[in-house]
C-alpha cells in the first residue's frame, strides 16, 4: 500500500525504513525480491532502484559486499581525488563509494561516510573492518546537520542521496561548510525536467526510490549557486526511463500514455562545484554530456577518468 508524504520528518522516516530493509540484503537480492529494491514479484509496490545504477565493478577499490545497487552515477570517478585527501561521502550506505575513494587517497588520506540509517552505518563499519581500513570511518548523522567540524574535507562525494533530503538548500549549505577553501564536490543525483504527475510526487515509495524527491534541474543548480559554490559544472547526464511495471503502480493506463508523450524527463546528473578561496581553486571544467546508453563521452578537464 502506498503512503502519501506530509512532512520532512515523515519523509525521513520513510527513507530510513526503506533503506534499513535494503541494508539486510545483497545487491542481487535487492534487484530481485519483493521486499527489496527491485520489487519484481507480486503486486508492484516498491521501486526498482537498479534502473538508476551505474556499474562499479571495474573501478579500483570496488567491494561487492558494499555495493547494494543504490546509486545513480559514479561520482568517485569524476571527483578529482588524490593521495592524502580527506573525503566525505554523504549518504554512504554500505560503503561503496567510500572504499573506492580509499583506493585513491591511500594510507595517508582519510574517508568519512555519513548516513542517517543505523543499519547502513553498521553494515559499512563491518565492511571496513573486513578490509582492515583504519582510515575509513562511518558516522550516523543527518546531511542537513552534519556531525563534522567546518572545513574538514578536501572533496565531498555523494551518490543519489541529496534527492532524498527534504531541505536541499540546507544540505548544500552544510556541504559548503565542511569543505576546505578551494575544496570541491562531485555529486551524482536525480533531477527532473518538467513537472511530475501528482501521483508520483506525493508517494512515499517513489520518494525513497529517488524520483518523487527530485527537483527541477535548473532549480537544483541554482541552489548550488545560491549557497556560494563556484565553477559549477555538469560532468555527466543521462536519462532515466522508468519501466511500465513501476509506472503502472502509480498512474492509470491513460496517465501512463500522457506521461510517455509528455516533455517530462527524469535524469541522473553528476555535478562538480568548488568552494571559493585557497590554493586549490581552479577554472571551470568543461561540461560533459552523456545520454542514455552513451559511456564514451569524456572531455578534457571535466574530471572524467
Amino acid at each position: 500500500m502506498k503512503t502519501s508524504l506530509k512532512s520532512s520528518d515523515q519523509i525521513k522516516e520513510s527513507v530510513k525504513k526503506k533503506y534499513a530493509e535494503i541494508s539486510t540484503q545483497s545487491k542481487a537480492d535487492n534487484e530481485s525480491s519483493c521486499c527489496g529494491a527491485g520489487g519484481s514479484c507480486g503486486p508492484v509496490n516498491t521501486v526498482d532502484y537498479s534502473v538508476f545504477a551505474d556499474d562499479y565493478t571495474g573501478m579500483k577499490g570496488y567491494n561487492a559486499d558494499a555495493d547494494l545497487g543504490l546509486g545513480c552515477g559514479l561520482p568517485t570517478e569524476f571527483a578529482k581525488m588524490k593521495a592524502g585527501d580527506t573525503i566525505v561521502d554523504l549518504g554512504s550506505g554500505a560503503g561503496n563509494d567510500a572504499f573506492v575513494a580509499r583506493q585513491v587517497v591511500g594510507d595517508s588520506g582519510r574517508v568519512i561516510g555519513i548516513d542517517m540509517t543505523e543499519a547502513m552505518v553498521e553494515k559499512a563499519r563491518k565492511n571496513a573492518e573486513k578490509l582492515q581500513y583504519s582510515n575509513v570511518e562511518f558516522e550516523l548523522g543527518d546531511i542537513e546537520s552534519m556531525p563534522l567540524q567546518s572545513e574538514i574535507a578536501d572533496v565531498v562525494v555523494s551518490n543519489c542521496v541529496l534527492n532524498l533530503v527534504p531541505d536541499k538548500e540546507k544540505a548544500f549549505s552544510e556541504t559548503h561548510r565542511i569543505l576546505k577553501k578551494g575544496g570541491h564536490f562531485s555529486i551524482s543525483d536525480v533531477v527532473i525536467v518538467g513537472d511530475l504527475p501528482d501521483e508520483i510526487k506525493e508517494d512515499a515509495e517513489m520518494y525513497a526510490g529517488c524520483v518523487a524527491g527530485a527537483i527541477d534541474k535548473d532549480e537544483y543548480l541554482d541552489i548550488i549557486d545560491k549557497v556560494g559554490f563556484k565553477n559549477i559544472t555538469v560532468q555527466k547526464i543521462k536519462e532515466i526511463n522508468l519501466p511500465d511495471e513501476i509506472l503502472s503502480s502509480y498512474l492509470s493506463p491513460n496517465g501512463m500514455i500522457d506521461f510517455r508523450n509528455s516533455d517530462i524527463g527524469i535524469f541522473s546528473i553528476t555535478v562538480f562545484a568548488q568552494k571559493e578561496g585557497g590554493e586549490k581553486e581552479s577554472s571551470k571544467a568543461e561540461e560533459v554530456t552523456m545520454l542514455a546508453g552513451d559511456s564514451s563521452a569524456c572531455a578534457p578537464g571535466s574530471g572524467c577518468c
